[in-house]
């Protein structure tokens, strides 16, 4: 199990937030933790310990007036950490080589190929021909809706109708690299993983796969590690020290390689 660290920003600054507190209208979300430190900072630690293919995140749509501010941030860290770090938050294959050219090792897509409830094979297959599967991740971060763990879209506040399961991994592994998935019930919350969830990903395993969602202890790495079958990376947000929270950098870093 790797860790991949993150960089989240909302509004030009770096954040944790409650991940289904996130609302376009007037750019609001329930906030945890506000750093005093530029998204840079970050990707110059990130990069001193040599942790690669952690994940930065636009936090704000294009029509926001604070996406200039979100966006020069995410583009001064993959400056400072070139081929180190992921991109996503509405990433199109028209601005997709723009983050790459940055410097980004791989962009983040979600609302663009998952379109009107569906996935959007043509879109998909236009994005991969673009830039290349090798470059792609998919977001399939995902919330829970009468039992079943539906992909949403827009930020996390758009249930599509398709179903996370081994058949949606199979179908959509062929073209990307990797899979990244926000448990978002729990995201943000650091008060658990979703068990379930881990259990999914874990049993599956074909690709790199990396959770983010609820981790609040050693425990919960441990758990993680478990049910993954300790072949699916963690993101640790809002507990982590750098962010606030009470697990200490280094011994995450630990726990994830023992």
């Amino acid at each position: 199990m790797e860790f991949r660290p993150c960089i989240d920003i909302h509004n030009g600054s770096v954040k944790q937030i409650v991940g289904g507190s996130l609302r376009d209208c007037g750019d609001e979300a329930q906030e945890n933790y506000v750093s005093e430190q530029d998204a840079a900072f970050y990707a110059r630690l990130y990069r001193e310990y040599e942790i690669k293919k952690g994940h930065i995140i636009l936090l704000n749509p294009a029509a926001s007036p604070y996406y200039e501010d979100t966006k020069r941030q995410a583009l001064a860290a993959l400056m400072e950490y070139p081929g180190g770090l992921q991109v996503g938050g509405g990433i199109t294959p028209e601005n997709a080589g723009e983050y790459l050219s940055a410097g980004a090792s791989h962009v983040i897509v979600t609302s663009y190929v998952f379109k009107d409830g569906q996935v959007q094979y043509d879109r998909l297959k236009h994005l991969v021909q673009k830039i290349g599967r090798q470059n792609l991740v998919l977001d399939l971060s995902a919330r829970k809706k009468n039992g079943r763990y539906l992909i949403v879209t827009d930020r996390w506040q758009k249930y599509t109708e398709v179903e996370l399961t081994e058949q949606t991994l199979d179908e959509l592994a062929s073209y990307c690299d990797e899979f990244l998935v926000h448990a978002v019930d729990v995201e943000g919350k650091a008060d658990g993983i979703e068990e379930e969830l881990a259990l999914l990903l874990g049993g599956w395993g074909k690709i790199p796969v990396t959770y983010a969602g609820g981790v609040h202890s050693y425990e919960d790495l441990h758990l993680l590690k478990r049910l993954g079958q300790d072949r699916v990376n963690v993101t640790v947000g809002s507990a982590l020290d750098l962010f606030g929270g009470p697990l200490k950098f280094e011994e995450v870093l630990r726990e994830c390689r023992g």
